[in-house]
Parts: C-alpha cells; sequence; structure tokens
C-alpha cells in the first residue's frame, strides 16, 4: 500500500496558472511561488468581495478526535474534489499546517490518500513563509517591550504585569516558563517570560480575522501587552510597533492557492489550533473561495465542540458568515474508542463498544442543531467497519434528524465523496440553514463561558480560581466585557479532562486563567491543564522525516 507522501509524490500537478484560470482568476492576480503555488493579490480579493456574489459554505468538523484518527482535513478534501465531479463548481479553504505537530505526534495536515493538497512536502513544512512572518513580526513586539523597559520605561509598564508572550512555530515544552535578561547591565530587565506556539499566538489570531491592511494595523495596534503602574493597558500601539509588525505582515496577509490530487482550487491560509486558539482558516481564505464558487468547503480544528463553536461564535460572528449546512466527520473507531475500546483492538468488530461511544457523536449532532445549521453526519470508512455496524450509526443519526453518508475519499479519492458530496446537495436544496451564535454579545464574559461549557460541553457548572475571577474583572472593567470567548482546553474530551470519553456527564469546568485578546477580539479561557506550547512526545515524528541525495523527502505524513 502507497503512503500519502508517496500518492503525493507520484501526482502530477498542474501548474498554478492553470488551476487559477479554470476559476476566473487571472495571471495579473497571482503571486507565484514557484510552478504549483501562489498568493492571490489584494486586488482580486477586494473584486470578489465587490462582486457580491456568494456560494454556499459548508463546514466540516468532527467528533472528539482519537488515536486512530478520523480523517477530517482528508474528509474535506474529498468532499470538494466530489462535489466537482458532480459539476458543481467547489473550491475548499484548509488552514495551514504548523511545523510543531508535523514533527511531534500528529504530522502533517494536508489530507490524505487519494484526498490530498500538493504540494504536500511544502505545504507542511516552510510553505509561503506565512508562520514564520507571525513569529517574526510577535517576536518583533516582544524586542520592542524589553528594550522599552532597558530604555527607560516611559510608558511606566510594571513588568510583572506584561502578558506578551514570545512565539516559536515548534513544540517545545523547556520555553514554557523561561527567565531573561540575565547577565550583564546592558543585556537587559532581568524578568519572567514564556513562549507560546505561533499558532496559538494572537498574531496568528488577528491574521485570520483581518480583512485587509488596515483592519490588520488596527487591530495590531490594539494589542495589549501588559499593565503601567496605575492599572492602564499598554499596547503595540504605545509601543509603536504596530506599522513594523504590519510590514512584515504585508504578504502573509494574502492567502495562497494550491491545488488538490484532483486539480480542485485550494486556499490555505492561517492556521490556529482549536484547542488553544480559534481554529479556522483566515476570513479573506473563506470569502474568497464563495466569491469564485458555487460551493466553499471550509473545516475547523478538532472536534465539534472547539473548532465548530469558535467557527460559529468567533469568526462567523466578526466576518458576518452564515454556514448553509455542517458535515461531521466520524469513525467506527472513533465510536468504539469513545464506548471503553481498547485503542489497539479498534479494528476489531464490537457493536456494543459502537452503541456505547455513539454518545460522542450524539452530543455533537446535538450541539450543531443549537446553531440552526442542518447537519449530515459521514462515516469515513475502513476496511474492518462491518456492516452492522455501519446500519447502527446510520439509523441513530437518521433518528436524530441528520442525513448519513459513507465517505471512502481516501482510497477513491473524489469517486468516493460522490454519495457524500449528493447528500450536501440535497441539504442545500431542501434544508435552510437557520444560523445563529449560541450566546449575544452583551452577556458576560463569565455567562459566555458558562453557556459553553454547559450548552457545548455538557458541563454542570463552571469553577473559576481566584486569578481567572481576577482577570474576568480587569477586562471588563477596560470596555471589553462584549468579546466573544474562547475557550483552550483538551481536544480528547468534551469535559476538560482527557480522561473522560463518551458523553461525560457530572463535571464542571474549571477556569484556571482567562487573557484578553485586545487585537483579536475575543477573551481566552484557560480550562484545564491546557498549554499553549506543546511538547514533543516521546517518539517525535521528526525521527523518521529525512530528504535524500536528490532532495526528495521521506517519511512525512
Amino acid at each position: 500500500m502507497k503512503t500519502d507522501i508517496q500518492i503525493a509524490q507520484e501526482a502530477e500537478m498542474y501548474p498554478i496558472t492553470k488551476i487559477a484560470e479554470d476559476f476566473g482568476i487571472s495571471s495579473d492576480d497571482l503571486e507565484l511561488y514557484g510552478k504549483y503555488k501562489a498568493k492571490l493579490s489584494d486586488e482580486l480579493y477586494n473584486r470578489t468581495l465587490a462582486s457580491g456574489k456568494k456560494g454556499k459554505l459548508v463546514l466540516v468538523t468532527a467528533v472528539n478526535p482519537t488515536p486512530a484518527g478520523e480523517g477530517k482535513t482528508t474528509t474535506t478534501i474529498g468532499l470538494a474534489q466530489g462535489l466537482n465531479k458532480l459539476g458543481k463548481k467547489t473550491m475548499v479553504a484548509l488552514r495551514e499546517p504548523s511545523l510543531g505537530p508535523c514533527f511531534g505526534i500528529k504530522g502533517g495536515a494536508a489530507g490524505g490518500g487519494y484526498a490530498q493538497v500538493v504540494p504536500m512536502e511544502d505545504i507542511n513544512l516552510h510553505f509561503t513563509g506565512d508562520i514564520h512572518a507571525m513569529t517574526t513580526a510577535n517576536n518583533l513586539l516582544s524586542a520592542m517591550l524589553d528594550n522599552h523597559l532597558q530604555q527607560g520605561n516611559e510608558l511606566n509598564i510594571d513588568p510583572k504585569t506584561i502578558t506578551w508572550k514570545r512565539a516559536l512555530d515548534m513544540n517545545d515544552r523547556a520555553l514554557r516558563s523561561i527567565v531573561i535578561g540575565l547577565g550583564a547591565k546592558a543585556d537587559g530587565v532581568v524578568r519572567q517570560d514564556s513562549f507560546q506556539i505561533t499558532v496559538a499566538s494572537e498574531i496568528m489570531a488577528i491574521m485570520c480575522l483581518a480583512e485587509d491592511i488596515a483592519d490588520l494595523k488596527t487591530r495590531l495596534a490594539k494589542i495589549i501587552v501588559g499593565y503601567n503602574y496605575s492599572g492602564e493597558p499598554v499596547t503595540a500601539g504605545d509601543l509603536k510597533a504596530d506599522g513594523a509588525m504590519a510590514a512584515l505582515l504585508k504578504d502573509a496577509l494574502k492567502p495562497n492557492l494550491v491545488q488538490t490530487l484532483e486539480h480542485t482550487p485550494a486556499i490555505i491560509h492561517g492556521g490556529p489550533f482549536a484547542n488553544i486558539a480559534h481554529g479556522c482558516n483566515s476570513v479573506k481564505a473563506t470569502k474568497t473561495a464563495m466569491a469564485l464558487s458555487e460551493i466553499a468547503i471550509t473545516e475547523a480544528g478538532f472536534g465539534a465542540d472547539l473548532g465548530a463553536e469558535k467557527f460559529f461564535d468567533i469568526k462567523c460572528r466578526f466576518a458576518g458568515l452564515k454556514p448553509d449546512c455542517v458535515v461531521l466527520v466520524a469513525t467506527v473507531r472513533s465510536l468504539k474508542y469513545n464506548g471503553g475500546a481498547d485503542k489497539n483492538s479498534l479494528n476489531t468488530p464490537n457493536l456494543e463498544a459502537v452503541k456505547k461511544g455513539f454518545s460522542n457523536l450524539e452530543k455533537h449532532i446535538e450541539n450543531l442543531g443549537k446553531y440552526g445549521v442542518p447537519v449530515v453526519v459521514t462515516l469515513n470508512s475502513f476496511t474492518a467497519d462491518t456492516e452492522e455496524e455501519t446500519d447502527y450509526i446510520k439509523t441513530r443519526c437518521e433518528e436524530m434528524g441528520a442525513d448519513f453518508a459513507l465517505s471512502e475519499v481516501w482510497a477513491k479519492g473524489g469517486d468516493g465523496g460522490i454519495e457524500l458530496g449528493k447528500k450536501v446537495l440535497n441539504v442545500l436544496k431542501n434544508k435552510p440553514s437557520n444560523f445563529k451564535p449560541l450566546y449575544p454579545d452583551d452577556m458576560s464574559i463569565k455567562d459566555k463561558i458558562e453557556t459553553v461549557a454547559k450548552e457545548i460541553y455538557g458541563a454542570d457548572g463552571v469553577d473559576y480560581t481566584p486569578k481567572a475571577k481576577k482577570d474576568i474583572d480587569k477586562i471588563e472593567a477596560i470596555g471589553y466585557k462584549n468579546v466573544p470567548v474562547c475557550i483552550a482546553k483538551t481536544q480528547y474530551s468534551l469535559s476538560d479532562n482527557p480522561a473522560l470519553l463518551g458523553r461525560p456527564t457530572g463535571f464542571n469546568i474549571s477556569i484556571k486563567s482567562v487573557t484578553l485578546s485586545a487585537g483579536a477580539g475575543f477573551a481566552v479561557a484557560i480550562a484545564g491543564s491546557i498549554m499553549t506550547m506543546p511538547g514533543l512526545p516521546k517518539r517525535p515524528a521528526a525521527e523518521n522525516i529525512d530528504v535524500n541525495d536528490k532532495g526528495e523527502i521521506t517519511g512525512l505524513f
């Protein structure tokens, strides 16, 4: 059996100019990064918005992730390929992979089998340099902040209140808590600092929510780096860092165009994690895809309790998006795992574990229904699945009012997505979306957190540390009561305890701190033991990655 990277390397790619031309994009609107990658011009974005054209918007999400993997990105790509085979002009809009999980435990994020975006190696590694630009802009602000302290601290910043973190797009646990400025007096002010992974940074969130350069600069200027001795916020604008940061980010703000294995256009831009950030690709990418196609397929990270909730309550709220359909990805294996089956026996028939584990899928279907968007459940098919197991899941989903389809896109590409594509088309035609966010803007931050915890996670309530309570009071006191909330929690459970599988009950969510991302426009609540700088596993995926004498990369998946 061929590996994902072998399939990708053997694929015949079309020049990106041809991919663009087929969807009405002229060569003048492309900024080429070699033969198979390009950035889309600001002029194209402005024209597409001015045209008023809007295709249908389909979100792909999933159950809580399991060690076996569910194939959400693969399904997203395969569905787009299947819809194009059905004669519907379809584009896919995805997030950029982070180097952290690529070299860590998860591997790449370019799909799999015959439902991939290519050039796969480029996309998973440096791509067009967007994340590097964000890392540099983030750390420029850190450098200017510490230089300001060193050069006299005219803004009277209290070093003990600094909230801004440095960033690196790599899993490096040693950087979670550090001390900087050690050495001679000229080496800076000694203080405690920390790094977070770039994809969890506010810079990434801002990039994914900004509509243009003017919006980008406005958001960057609002970033709060800390507080002065009077308790007033100090911003990137106060440090006069926003202009230089925007200069570093001006090209990264432009979406990237590549292709799938079947030459479906794919816009890949932005890459926030959904467990510790808002988990959606850029507003510019999604709106461009909608304007240039009949149907735009996008995804949100991890399970629907994280990525889909933040897509609805943060991205759609800010961008004015109204999704028409949600595709919820599950596997027989994931339901067995949530039903208590051992991860080493997931290919063994086990209907009882499927029945027990269906509770996780059931909760996600219920949650999505609270947003008023029709749901199609797709079962990512594996050879070990039995007809009895599949029929049970199909029957239960349809009893809940969700459409159901099998997906075989990993093995068959677009042909394996035709059944799912037909179900999606039927929903788009016959089931109108009545989308609305879960909570209103004017609800307090605590009430927003508790609404998500109770309605989406199924918690009985929320426990706040004294620090979290003080954090919320300060955020609301400086005028940010009306911001949405971005809850950072484990992706492996509906709760904040990764060991509680299925549909846990009788638990509270624990919020240990809340920070304000004023530039992005939301408050980040840290739940449980989640960390914004991941660590590498005992056997990092990096151990298997290599490059031969011809420059061909191996071991990337």
